[in-house]
């Protein structure tokens, strides 16, 4: 037998959602075929076979979420013994030891160790879930799978055999409190660790009725729509908690002068579209800027991890892309290596293959500082979020022109942008950030007539 794990799509993804099972138990399996679709809220990805040979049980069902390295299907490798337990199955459905105990000369008729291991029956997430859904004890059931393993089919048998009804059998021998009590609800079979298979062992918990049906938190007014999230969705707004909650963010704005970039940018944006095949934004320009700054300052480009700080070699930066119903954030990877050109050409590729759903799993791993264009949509200030596990995430906003005083007193109209960063405190103190954003703000203000190539 050989365990597939979920695996790590992305340096900071910690968990991954089965969007699609490709292949069906019993199905034949060759090396590298796509078993599975993984949604993360990086990327969406095929999790293709380690092994060959026949899938035999698969333990996360579509639409469940399951942390990096949980296992999610079972291989029985190709040539390799089956399983004791799946090799007798008549003993699984033999009577138990006390009505028919098993001779000393014939062992494999007594199944019941196998399915009663220290530390509590085995059962994957999904089946666990059943079981608390319906609202039996595991320990009633005799598990054919691998190693005594409980499977669907196993709970599927025991509840069309009476077994939900037995789990709910009459509180004989308790007091008319305890009974009344007992009636009101059931208490949730609680977790007791995770075993050598990842799967979860649960004590034995008090008999219940069928499951009480919980209201829902928000009940929808007339008029109202209700869109279902997406597992994309959930997973973005899983992470977005998940870094507010880990990272204190504190905030800082600059404003910066940017109407001598601006007026170049006018002045070669036609040529260089006719010669490059693409647009002379300005994004490029000012992750140009960043990436000498993140030099200057390498602090910067850094994250927290383990009450240690690690100072990041390569500059990789992340930027995100917004398509109609989620955010990606792809990298550039050594951005500081890149000229102006080089840069426009990497985000034009990259937002391209995001918004055609194209992107693999290394266009989204190894990001060490994000630049956010939200001034693309016409933002003016805004307090992004961390893209965890960085220090730091710089948005730039939209360029507008409005009065400004000039050095001698004197007013003018400038093309002026508010760059906008958060910094997680646990790393970065305001100072260095400070310094950081102006050594940024020096750079894009003496960029009269930057060198694109």
């Amino acid at each position: 037998m050989a365990t597939l794990l979920m695996p790590q799509l992305g340096e900071s993804v910690t968990e991954g959602t089965i969007a699609k099972w490709l292949k069906q138990v019993g199905d034949k399996i060759n090396k590298y075929d796509p078993l599975a679709e993984v949604i993360t809220d990086k990327v969406n990805a095929e999790v293709p076979s380690e092994f060959v040979g026949t899938l035999t049980e698969i333990l996360v069902p579509e639409g469940a979420t399951v942390a990096v390295g949980t296992p999610i299907a079972v291989i029985t490798e190709e040539g390799a013994a089956p399983a004791p337990a799946a090799a007798t199955p008549a003993a699984a459905a033999a009577p138990t030891p006390a009505a028919a105990p098993a001779a000393p000369s014939a062992p494999v008729a007594a199944p019941a160790p196998a399915a009663k291991q220290p530390g509590g029956p085995r059962f994957s997430p999904a089946v666990m879930a059943m079981i608390q859904e319906h609202g039996v004890d595991p320990s009633l059931i005799t598990g054919t799978g691998a190693g005594g393993r409980i499977t669907r089919k196993d709970v599927q048998a025991f509840l069309a055999n009476g077994g939900a009804a037995a789990a709910a059998a009459p509180t004989a021998g308790l007091t008319k409190t305890e009974e009344d009590l007992s009636s009101v609800a059931a208490p949730t079979m609680p977790a007791t660790g995770l075993t050598e298979l990842g799967a979860q062992g649960v004590s034995q918990a008090a008999a219940a009725p069928a499951p009480v049906a919980k209201a829902p938190a928000y009940q929808a007014a007339d008029g109202d729509t209700v869109i279902e999230a997406t597992n994309v969705r959930k997973t973005i707004a899983r992470r977005m908690v998940e870094s507010k909650h880990n990272a204190p963010h504190a905030w800082t704005m600059i404003e910066v002068d940017v109407t001598n970039l601006s007026k170049f940018r006018d002045k070669s944006k036609g040529e260089f579209k006719k010669k490059e095949g693409v647009n002379l934004t300005f994004l490029p320009f000012f992750i140009k800027a960043v990436v000498e700054a993140l030099k200057e300052y390498p602090i910067i480009n850094s994250t927290w991890q383990d009450d240690k700080i690690i100072i990041k070699k390569d500059i990789n930066i992340s930027i995100a892309v917004a398509s109609d119903d989620a955010l990606y954030v792809p990298v550039i990877k050594n951005a500081d290596r890149l000229s102006v050109l080089g840069l426009a050409h990497a985000i034009n590729d990259l937002a391209a293959r995001a918004r055609s759903g194209r992107l693999t799993a290394n266009d989204m791993s190894g990001g060490t500082f994000t630049v956010n264009n939200t001034g693309a949509f016409g933002s003016i200030q805004s307090m992004p979020i961390i893209n965890a596990p960085q220090a730091a995430i710089l948005s730039m906003e939209s360029i507008v022109k409005r009065p400004v005083v000039m050095p001698d007193d004197s007013f003018a109209i400038r093309s002026m942008v508010n760059l906008c960063m958060s910094l997680d405190h646990r790393v970065l103190d305001g100072w260095v950030c400070g310094q950081f954003l102006q050594s940024v703000k020096k750079r894009l203000e003496t960029m009269t007539d930057p060198t694109l190539y």
